[in-house]
């Protein structure tokens, strides 16, 4: 599967993956979920050196619950979310799986911050949930 590509709704930011992810799942923390205008976010760890981006992203940084900053970065044409960087987490990209051109890349390992999940977020009963981060992430 390696060699995906994905871009911004309006076309602006685009870009190529060359690496497998190396997670892939849902949180339902109330930043993700507020900056996806939906009960959760569907992100695709990949090592940022495999990503290579076209166009200029805007980004908007906040401290996580465990007090590291994630920056969230978004194209500032069309608002559409791209990606985003965890200082707990060098080297890694987030991207969004909402950006994939196919979106069946996206293969889901695992649900985060189930404990602030809305309760009409249903979660796939077949993968692993935690309330929080799990250690390790």
């Amino acid at each position: 599967m390696a060699n995906f590509t994905g871009g911004c709704l309006c076309g602006a930011v685009r870009y190529t993956c060359t690496a497998e992810p190396a997670m892939a799942g849902h949180c339902h923390c109330e930043d993700c979920r507020r900056s996806s205008g939906s009960g959760h976010s569907s992100h695709l760890g990949v090592p940022e050196q495999a990503v290579s981006m076209t166009g200029e992203t805007k980004g908007y940084a906040r401290a996580a619950d465990s007090g590291h900053i994630v920056t969230r970065h978004f194209c500032p044409a069309c608002g559409a979310p791209m990606f985003s960087r965890n200082e707990a987490m060098p080297g890694m990209l987030f991207l969004r799986a909402s950006t994939l051109d196919d979106l069946e890349v996206f293969k889901p390992q695992l649900h985060v911050y189930t404990a602030r999940a809305a309760s009409w977020d249903h979660r796939h009963p077949d993968l692993p949930a935690f309330d929080k981060m799990p250690p390790g992430m």
